[in-house]
């Protein structure tokens, strides 16, 4: 078509070149034809359009390739592009509704969730690098670096999706089937990566910055000019975020290690702050928050947590002790608010509860098992 184009173009210039010599070009071109070797104009121009076919071609696999890729995983949907999110993964955000995560619906649903996820995350991904060279490799793909790419990306969006959904105010339900599916694909993302033992410093490193993100967004999230309730609801879904991807050891721990490393700073802070300052009741909201979600992973997982083979004893040894040193910081706060101290008392009741249920105690350091029980 191309090809065709441009030779019709051609014989229209050469027309408005020449109006009063039709018959000359005529001639001239019975003459060519009748010509037994070709001429070098004509050997050139044949090379430059097989030159432009060949690029045409190139752009043409191109598109395809751009194709297939925004159509990825579509012809093997189950089920409509339409299909929500289960509303259940922020029903009952108490401690009962672990359970029903478990009677979740079957794989092909999370699966058509997942890919789902994943094609919104290419499409913004691509947004981000449509600048960069063609010759770029999209991040979906089929090896293990492509997967932690996907993984790195995954991370991404779901902290800017709680960063831009809150304030706008955009529809619930979008952030609802969003996250959902974020939190689902992170998950059985590193169920898949996690054994093989490749790249675990880049993983770590990617999740290690996921915890810190939205622990920061929680903590954050009455900052601004939103309503008293909505500042409580975005503190909430937040919290119910890292709840769930605390169901993974992996995640789980080292969420409780930071929010416990974080309720020590938070003490030292409040320590020291005026108490009419106007940043006070944040950072006195955020510590009841922190407190909670440890309560929570400890109350949800921590059983489950010890019948895994590749649960990290040493991880939760210090996460057990920086629990410990949470609690000796909150002392000092006692004469403003007991509570703190009651909660943590708790928590720490409920991890000495939990570890004597399972076989945790008989592993633990003498020291550490000590101060837990002490």
């Amino acid at each position: 078509m191309a090809i065709a184009v441009a030779l019709l173009k051609s014989k229209i210039l050469l027309q408005n070149q020449n109006p009063n010599s039709s018959n000359n070009a005529k001639a001239a071109t019975d003459v060519a034809s009748s010509s037994d070797p070709p001429s070098n104009a004509q050997s050139d121009d044949t090379i430059k359009w097989k030159r432009k076919a060949k690029e045409r071609k190139r752009e043409i696999l191109r598109l395809q390739d751009d194709l297939k890729i925004a159509e990825d995983g579509m012809q093997y949907d189950l089920f409509p592009q339409n299909a929500a999110c289960k509303c259940y993964f922020y029903d009952n955000m108490g401690l009962s509704s672990n359970k029903q995560l478990q009677d979740s619906s079957d794989w092909r649903f999370n699966d058509v969730l997942r890919r789902r996820f994943l094609r919104q995350v290419r499409i913004k991904d691509r947004r981000r690098r449509r600048d960069a060279s063609l010759n770029q490799q999209y991040f979906l793909g089929t090896n293990r670096d492509n997967e932690i790419e996907q993984l790195s990306a995954s991370v991404d969006f779901l902290v800017e999706l709680c960063d831009t959904v809150f304030p706008v105010k955009v529809e619930v339900t979008t952030f609802k089937n969003w996250s959902h599916q974020a939190v689902d694909f992170i998950l059985a993302t590193l169920k898949a990566l996690l054994p093989l033992g490749n790249n675990i410093e880049t993983i770590e490193g990617t999740i290690s910055s996921l915890i810190m993100r939205l622990l920061r967004r929680m903590c954050d999230a009455s900052q601004g000019d939103e309503s008293q309730n909505c500042n409580n609801d975005t503190r909430f879904y937040v919290q119910h975020l890292i709840r769930k991807l605390g169901s993974e050891p992996y995640v789980g721990q080292r969420v409780i290690l930071s929010v416990s490393q974080g309720i020590s700073t938070a003490a030292e802070s409040l320590l020291f702050m005026d108490p009419f300052d106007d940043a006070f009741p944040n950072m006195h909201n955020c510590m009841y928050m922190m407190i909670q979600l440890i309560e929570f992973l400890i109350s949800d997982n921590l059983l489950n947590w010890s019948t895994r083979e590749d649960f990290e004893m040493g991880l939760f040894e210090d996460g057990v002790t920086s629990v410990l040193h949470a609690r000796k910081a909150l002392e000092l706060l006692e004469s403003r608010n007991a509570l703190y101290v009651l909660y943590m008392d708790r928590v720490i009741g409920d991890v000495a509860k939990k570890a004597g249920q399972s076989s945790l105690c008989q592993r633990l350091k003498p020291n550490v098992l000590s101060s837990l029980l002490s």
